[in-house]
């Protein structure tokens, strides 16, 4: 075959030149763009690599910008936390100041409106903002978390700040469990609240004191006494409850004698009883993190020497006098009172008599009770039968009850039947909305193994006193029958409660009766638990109610039958220290206490219920312990959450410094190799040029 000049031309341009021209075009793109690739088909490994890392890059945005949201609510909460102690700080040195018995009424007076002020103040700073979200309303952010009483409005959820693939940090503390929250490790303290002195010549009454100095005698020979008794009524730290009738005899008796033996019916070593300068009894469990201990105590003696202090029912010292009189015959000394009325048909002239048998406090349209609802530790319920009903995990001891909790799980299952609430009798007795008395028994009753009977209330329908109409209580199954005694929930009790409270008794027997009168009833009143379990019935059709409510175990006041097996409603001793935290509610309580001038409780002036400047202090001290770990958690927060932000801008830098090496031009590079391509170029041109004009030669 013979070469043309053409065949040389076409080997030598055609090819090279296309080849130099797309190179140089690759080039001139990557220098103007500055990438090295424009598409996936240029370079798919380049491509896929470059992908990686652009998605990388977008994910430590998107973290960096949820960290740096959380970090901002995280500081500013510990910011306001800081707030909060400094605040705590000077409420605590106005307590002692004002516990110091130098100052006068007027003094106390100026303290207590400065620690008003420090009040409103505390609750400015729990509803602190930052962009206009609440710090501590949990994820309810538009919520103000504490209202003008200082109750919590907020939920108790966390929000969380997304740190990386299936990772994330929580950036705030709710205000449930800043507010309300529970310290596992403090011992619940209580107290009685009435001050008790050497009834014989007034002194201080001590440890050492006589019990004949304690409850008097009928003349001024010490060597001689009456019988004394005592009668003691409480809950362990475990949730069991207890009845005790003392006696003393013993004329070398003394007052520690009688802590040793309230010690013993608490269980010897699980509390410590002691008496203050005032001559309060004190309980303080040595159980930790348990919210359930309470207690209630009345002395009796019988100065004619008769018998009238040695009862069986404790409304036979009802006749007695609480007023120390020698020649007198049954002195009754109370302990403890709370200025609750006491419960239809029950005895009322002696106040300290009455534990558990009292109307819930009226406030306007509202009834509450005041002993919370609180669930036992881990156990196991068993029906008549062996079968297990329920499990409280550990999770959940100590916690309040909800609606749908079963009383079984809040009783003290070893009283009466042991292990069981068959055979347990509440009784419900008050006025209605109406203002009409009424009489309730509530009978626990278990259903038998071919699924009949079951639990029920009784009635009093024709105002006789003694109740002659049942009514099934219906669980919520199929078929519709009476619910086992130890199945029935709170919000089954509560129905019954607002049912009677409303006189909206079923038309019938039948079930479908039973759901219609509990909704006419909620129709004119609610009756639900409370965020911290008590009971409340709010009536809807008057802001001043007529109703009444009295709830308790028909066992009450019978010491010859087993304890209550839980309480509603009580004269009993007042907090001190407590595992449960509320905080408002506790501010409050502490600033009354200087209002009404107690350095320790006295329930002969200003608030029965107030645990007095001294016991303020002891409670000031658990609050800000609290407040401290919660502070310390948002401190930690706000650590982790800044390390995390300067991580990811560590590794943003990274990464796209890696994405840089991958994707982008280097221009110096590319410049070089853009001059080596044009020299390429004009090479070929010059060869092509020089075969050109060999080629006219040869054909001229």
């Amino acid at each position: 075959m013979r070469i043309t000049s053409s065949m040389y031309y076409n080997n030598l341009y055609g090819k090279n030149n296309n080849q130099l021209q797309n190179d140089l075009f690759d080039v001139n793109k990557q220098i103007s763009s500055g990438l090295k690739i424009q598409y996936a088909s240029d370079d798919i490994s380049t491509f896929t690599q470059t992908m990686k890392l652009d998605n990388e890059v977008t994910t430590l945005g998107q973290v960096k910008k949820s960290v740096d949201s959380g970090y901002k609510m995280a500081n500013q909460s510990d910011v306001t936390l800081n707030e909060f102690e400094t605040d705590m700080d000077r409420m605590r040195t106005l307590l002692v100041q004002a516990a110091n018995d130098t100052n006068d009424d007027t003094s106390r007076d100026a303290i207590a409106d400065e620690l008003r002020g420090i009040e409103k103040n505390l609750k400015g700073l729990a509803n602190s903002s930052i962009n206009g979200q609440y710090l501590f309303s949990g994820s309810a952010v538009s919520v103000k978390p504490i209202d003008d009483d200082g109750v919590y409005q907020g939920n108790a959820d966390s929000m969380n700040s997304f740190t990386g693939s299936n990772t994330k940090q929580a950036y705030n503390i709710s205000g449930e469990k800043l507010f309300l929250g529970e310290e596992v490790n403090v011992k619940r303290e209580i107290t009685t609240n009435v001050v008790n002195t050497n009834v014989i010549d007034n002194s201080a009454l001590t440890t050492s004191s006589s019990i004949r100095d304690m409850m008097g005698d009928k003349d001024d020979d010490d060597t001689t006494s009456n019988d004394d008794y005592f009668y003691i009524r409480g809950t362990k730290s475990d949730g069991t409850t207890f009845k005790d009738k003392i006696k003393f005899v013993d004329t070398d008796s003394t007052v520690g004698d009688l802590l040793d033996r309230i010690e013993k019916d608490f269980g010897t070593g699980t509390v410590d009883v002691s008496m203050n300068e005032s001559g309060q009894i004190v309980v303080q469990d040595k159980i930790k993190g348990s919210s359930k201990l309470d207690f209630h105590m009345v002395g009796a003696v019988d100065y004619s020497g008769g018998n009238l202090a040695n009862v069986d029912d404790i409304d036979d010292l009802n006749n007695g006098e609480t007023t120390y009189k020698p020649n007198g015959d049954l002195y009754v000394k109370e302990l403890i009172k709370s200025g609750f009325t006491s419960a239809k048909g029950a005895a009322d002239k002696i106040e300290g008599l009455i534990y558990d048998r009292t109307e819930f406090s009226k406030e306007g349209a509202k009834l509450t009770s005041n002993v919370p609802q609180i669930l036992k530790k881990s156990h196991i319920v068993q029906d008549k039968y062996g079968n297990d009903i329920n499990t409280i995990s550990e999770s959940e001891k100590n916690s309040f009850a909800k609606p749908s909790t079963l009383i079984s799980e809040v009783a003290d299952l070893s009283q009466g039947n042991a292990g069981t609430l068959d055979g347990t009798v509440f009784d419900l007795t008050g006025k209605d909305i109406n203002g009409q008395d009424y009489t309730v028994k509530v009978n626990f009753k278990s259903v038998d193994s071919n699924g009949d009977n079951g639990s029920y209330f009784s009635v009093d329908t024709d105002g006789d006193g003694a109740v002659d109409t049942d009514y099934n209580i219906y669980n919520m199954e199929d078929p519709r029958k009476a619910v086992d005694a130890d199945k029935m929930t709170y919000q089954q009790l509560m129905n019954v409660v607002n049912m009677n409270a409303t006189d909206k008794l079923p038309a019938s027997k039948t079930a479908d009766d039973y759901d219609t009168a509990i909704t006419e009833s909620k129709n004119l009143a609610t009756t639900k638990l409370t965020y911290d379990g008590k009971i409340s019935f709010t009536d809807l059709g008057s802001p001043m109610t007529q109703a009444t409510i009295s709830l308790y175990d028909d066992n009450a006041d019978d010491f010859t039958k087993p304890s209550s097996v839980m309480r509603f409603n009580a004269n009993d001793s007042l907090t001190v220290t407590d595992p449960k935290t509320d905080f408002f509610k506790t501010i409050d309580e502490i600033i009354t206490s200087v209002e009404d001038h107690k350095n320790y409780p006295d329930s002969s002036s200003g608030h029965m219920r107030n645990a007095g400047i001294e016991n303020s202090i002891a409670k000031m001290d658990d609050l800000q312990d609290h407040i401290f770990r919660s502070h310390a958690t948002v401190g930690a927060q706000a650590n982790t959450l800044s390390t995390s932000k300067e991580r990811t801008e560590l590794l943003e830098i990274s990464t796209k410094t890696l994405r840089s090496s991958v994707i982008d031009t280097d221009l110096a590079e590319a410049s070089l190799k853009l001059t080596q391509l044009n020299l390429n170029y004009q090479a070929m041109l010059s060869t092509v040029g020089k075969v050109s004009k060999l080629s006219l030669v040869n054909y001229l």
